[in-house]
């Protein structure tokens, strides 16, 4: 029978989140990609997209009536209002179809992947917050070369973020990334250990 032990797997851009997703997922433990959830949420012949559509017009629908993601982008990001009342309406449906995959998982516990978890103070939904961190200049280095930009332009999408020290603060539980995915798994294989054995304790 599941414990309902939840992890909420976060960290900043290019610090490793995706490689420690997939490496616990390798134990067999399931992962809940909220980035994914949230393109699942507005699906067309969804009532909310429906109801963003009717919001904000037939412009931010892609010819084939699916959602144009970098219209609405381009909408909401020019004004906080209209930002607001996409997330009032966003967070919540993501937030029950979480809820509704952690329930249907197997095994002791499940992972959510949450990269904006401490910008939307989401921390108090998991029994642990685990944070993916690195060195600052190892991921500004990761980030240059995945993208293809320029240092000034990684240090802008970093400072967009909130700061390592606020990730840190409601970490119970912290992944160092700076070396080799050997090293990485190490410590994957210790943690998966420690929440198959905290679930046990909860489920009793």
């Amino acid at each position: 029978m599941r414990s309902g032990f939840r992890v909420g797997l976060t960290g900043g851009i290019a610090s490793g989140k995706t490689t420690v997703a997939n490496l616990f997922a390798a134990l067999g433990v399931t992962i809940i990609d909220t980035d994914l959830l949230a393109r699942e949420v507005v699906e067309p012949g969804t009532a909310l997209l429906a109801e963003i559509a009717a919001h904000f017009g037939a412009g931010i629908l892609a010819s084939d009536g699916s959602l144009n993601r970098r219209a609405l982008r381009e909408r909401v990001f020019a004004d906080a209002h209209e930002r607001r009342w996409l997330e009032e309406r966003t967070h919540p449906a993501i937030r029950a179809l979480t809820d509704a995959r952690c329930e249907a998982a197997p095994g002791p516990y499940c992972i959510v992947a949450i990269p904006l978890l401490v910008e939307t103070q989401g921390q108090s939904r998991f029994n642990r917050v685990l944070v993916v961190d690195c060195d600052p200049e190892i991921q500004m280095a990761r980030l240059m070369a995945r993208d293809g930009i320029t240092r000034d332009a990684a240090a802008k999408m970093l400072a967009a973020q909130v700061s390592r020290d606020a990730r840190l603060a409601v970490a119970d539980d912290v992944i160092r990334n700076d070396g080799d995915v050997a090293a990485l798994r190490d410590q994957v294989e210790r943690l998966h250990r420690e929440y198959v054995l905290q679930s046990a304790r909860v489920a009793k």
